[in-house]
């Protein structure tokens, strides 16, 4: 027979659920207090389920949690929250409990069904399923630790339809992350749309985000819906929001708080039912202690957070990151050596993954042979072992003077693989030549506006005027945002 503990204060709702689950032909038992839980001989029955309040008047649900996961590490826990402590809630799930539910519970059916979820599921099924939509969308979880725990905690919240705050420095695959959390989601047939706070002005922005009317502004031939609109039932992911100008920020908090919004020139209210994920390479933490981000913005937003560790911290996952890049590129058996390997695994990688996708991208373009294998000797500067810098104090800076010296064999290949695919009679893979083809654009903007730099001794105001390009266009096209020092020094 099936075992579940009930940890509850509220003697209505413990015996509320009692009565459900036992006429289920579920065995039940109820506690109503952390000094009852205390009381609890572990060692004369087995839980195979648990459901624990986060708030009891003697006791912290977190600590009862723990206690039971070391006494009974099989048994799966439900944290039963407020809305107001989700935050925690979610600490749980990262502590080892299984799901949360909210309370009062207006949905029995729901609350049913995950119990017998719970129950029904294992270990390996989950996992499983994890590991095929990661492989779907091109996940690496890896090895490390902290990159498991992050993925087990995003596919929990998955399904929930709470705001998820995804923070992680420029590279790290904050919106492959995104599409995960949409593909593990009961949302996975609706649209996943994703836009840049940083890349457009505010105007453009605002119009995006909520549409426009007819004759809203200069050149509004036409009403356009906006992306609160389009996505209402899939999910929204808006990359780099602490870009977002402060105008667009009191917008933003608007909508969390009622679901409304109105198109630019319009009186008329709309309602929108759509999942934000939002992502910053700051931390939004400390962008609003600088007043650089509206505080009670910040909060609506980090309902649930979670933190992309960089490359550098999950070096034991660079051999299989590369084994995934490299398969992006069809008709080669590149691959690297041992030692080459572990040069690799000692680079900084301060582009982290973005870096590392372009450094795969340069090796085959640069390659001589479609199943060469790359030995220390012939890595591409910095990395090769010949240069005086040591592998761990690589710089940035040497790393880009080696991109611009390859410009023009680059360019050169790019030429040759895109006529190539054009001219295939075969099925070809439309999305990869057109992602090559948007690397490509990044590596050429990034290379002109270094050459400018040099040019202007590194005054970008100058730099972005020479270019005929905003300030703002300047920080994006380079991906430093944060690292303005490091150019201008």
């Amino acid at each position: 027979m099936t075992n579940l503990l009930i940890v509850d204060d509220e003697i209505e709702v413990g015996n509320f659920l009692s009565h459900l689950f036992k006429s289920k032909g579920y065995n039940v038992k109820v506690v109503n207090s952390g000094k009852e839980f205390s009381r609890i001989d572990f060692s004369r029955i087995t839980f195979h389920a648990a459901m624990i309040d986060l708030k009891l008047p003697d006791a912290d649900g977190l600590t009862l949690l723990k206690e039971l996961k070391k006494q009974q590490p099989r048994c799966k826990a439900i944290i039963m929250t407020g809305y107001s402590t989700i935050h925690t809630a979610v600490e749980a799930m990262k502590t080892g409990a299984s799901d949360y539910i909210e309370k009062p519970f207006d949905d029995i059916d729901l609350l049913e069904k995950q119990i017998d979820q719970l129950l029904i599921s294992t270990g390996s099924s989950t996992q499983q399923h994890i590991n095929d939509l990661a492989l779907k969308i091109g996940l690496i979880i890896g090895k490390t630790p902290d990159m498991n725990q992050l993925i087990e905690t995003a596919y929990k919240v998955a399904g929930k339809n709470v705001i998820v705050l995804i923070e992680g420095e420029t590279g790290t695959g904050k919106e492959v992350l995104a599409r995960f959390i949409h593909e593990a989601s009961q949302r996975n047939k609706e649209p996943f749309i994703g836009v840049n706070c940083g890349a457009i002005t505010e105007s453009l922005l605002e119009s995006e985000l909520f549409g426009h009317e007819k004759g809203a502004f200069t050149g509004a031939a036409h009403q356009r819906k906006g992306l609160f609109e389009i996505a209402s039932k899939g999910t929204l992911f808006l990359d780099e929001v602490a870009e977002a100008t402060h105008s667009i920020q009191v917008k933003l908090l608007r909508v969390l708080e009622t679901r409304e919004f109105m198109r630019v020139g319009s009186e008329n209210t709309l309602h929108t039912n759509t999942r934000l994920v939002a992502a910053s390479n700051v931390n939004l933490q400390e962008a609003v202690q600088k007043k650089k981000f509206r505080e009670d913005l910040f909060y609506r937003l980090n309902v649930v957070h979670l933190f992309i560790p960089p490359l550098r911290e999950r070096k034991e996952d660079i051999p299989l990151l590369i084994q995934h890049l490299l398969q992006r590129h069809r008709n080669n058996s590149i691959t690297f050596s041992k030692d080459a390997l572990i040069l690799l695994q000692n680079y900084r990688w301060p582009g982290n993954i973005r870096e590392l996708s372009n450094f795969v991208t340069r090796v085959v373009a640069l390659s001589e042979s479609a199943d060469a294998i790359i030995t220390p000797s012939n890595l591409p500067l910095p990395i090769n072992p010949g240069t005086p810098t040591k592998p761990n104090e690589l710089s940035e800076h040497a790393f880009q003077e080696e991109r611009e010296h390859h410009m023009e064999v680059l360019l050169q290949s790019w030429v040759e693989k895109t006529i190539s695919a054009f001219e295939q009679k075969e099925e070809i893979d439309l999305e990869e030549v057109l992602a090559q083809i948007k690397q490509l654009e990044s590596q050429v903007g990034k290379a002109f506006i270094k050459r400018t730099l040099k040019e202007t001794h590194g005054n970008r105001r100058e730099t972005a005027k020479r270019l005929q390009i905003t300030m703002r266009k300047l920080r994006y096209l380079l991906n430093e945002k944060n690292e303005s020092s490091k150019i201008n020094g």
